[in-house]
């Protein structure tokens, strides 16, 4: 059984006989974590050890875990911070601000890595235009330049500890108030502007070898008519065609308010996937996931296939016991601890 498109969350710290019927369906191809999934290391092992066991061809598992208001897993792990701390350095001392990023990288890919978990939905590439309150400080910057550094060590490090990346949220969420989980955000600005500015780190990153996109729930209309992550003509014809990315794109949550723009939950992931998403997300309604698994029809492009699989992260990660063993593992950690508190600079070496 090959993965499918859709990617679903579980309802607490093992899986239930509803969890496991909904993961052996053929739609599902992956898992995403959540808080409530964690009680410990042990714990949450145990869990991606048992999501992988239900399937011939494992399904991914996958994590919000970007650091600051956005951690999901707390006790044994390091305090990943804001992004935007990291900014804050690049401001004084960009060269110090760059070897953070590459140890925070590392850090949060190893610990993850280490309890099974495939990859993080992670960087977060917005602008920081000082507007967005969802997006805030999770942003590293205001310079489109700055975050392609930054956000490019941090994939060195993530890269580093077996783990692949993924941008967020395309073209840009930072120039909108309005917060996408709640409401339908607009971006009234021409492409020019979104191309100048939002777009930068995006193309850049690409060209770094970025793994997948998520695009975001915001129209666009001097564009296209349909949020980004149901446009064609953004996921298409500028990420595929002008940009000229070639991994994984996954959709944001369609429980989210800003999708319902595409009717119900069927109707979102068949906009979503035909717009070009290679998987689909749905979370925290068990009740939409089972509507969208009886009502989903979907023929699997061989290239969604073997995008999905290369998300898979690398084999025979380090676990995490053994982390706290290995002195390089050590002294990123100890770096990364320090960051956003007051403490004497550190030294590259």
């Amino acid at each position: 059984m090959s993965l499918g498109p859709v990617m679903l969350d579980v309802l607490g710290t093992e899986l239930t006989p509803d969890d496991e019927a909904r993961l052996m369906n053929p739609l599902v191809g992956g898992v995403i974590l959540f808080k409530r999934n964690f009680a410990s290391i042990a714990q949450l092992t145990r869990l991606t050890v048992a999501i992988r066991a239900l399937r011939p061809t494992p399904l991914l598992v996958a994590v919000d875990h970007e650091g600051g208001r956005v951690q999901r897993f707390h006790e044994g792990f390091t305090r990943i911070p804001a992004m935007r701390e990291l900014g804050m350095i690049w401001d004084h001392q960009p060269q110090r601000a760059r070897h953070l990023a590459h140890q925070t990288g590392f850090v949060l890919g190893a610990e993850l890595r280490g309890c099974g978990v495939d990859f993080s939905f992670t960087p977060v590439l917005d602008v920081d235009h000082g507007r967005s309150g969802v997006i805030g400080d999770r942003a590293f910057h205001s310079d489109p330049e700055a975050i392609s550094e930054l956000a490019h060590h941090l994939l060195l490090g993530l890269k580093e500890a077996g783990m692949h990346t993924v941008g967020k949220h395309f073209p840009g969420h930072g120039f909108v108030v309005a917060d996408s989980h709640l409401s339908i955000p607009v971006d009234e600005r021409k492409f020019v502007d979104i191309e100048l500015c939002d777009l930068v780190p995006f193309r850049k990153m690409i060209s770094f070898g970025l793994t997948a996109i998520m695009p975001a729930h915001v129209i666009y209309p001097a564009v296209d008519s349909r949020p980004a992550g149901f446009s064609p003509v953004w996921l298409k014809d500028i990420l595929r065609g002008t940009l000229d990315f070639e991994g994984c794109i996954f959709s944001d949550d369609l429980s989210m308010e800003g999708a319902t723009v595409a009717g119900g939950i069927v109707e979102r992931a068949s906009a979503a996937l035909n717009a070009g998403c290679d998987m689909v997300l749905v979370c925290n309604k068990p009740e939409s996931a089972d509507e969208l698994l009886a009502g989903l029809h979907w023929e699997m492009p061989v290239t969604s296939r073997a995008r999905l699989i290369h998300m898979r992260g690398a084999p025979h990660p380090v676990p995490l016991a053994k982390l706290h063993e290995d002195g390089h593992f050590l002294k990123a950690l100890k770096e990364v601890s320090g960051i956003g508190i007051s403490s004497p600079e550190l030294p590259l070496a």
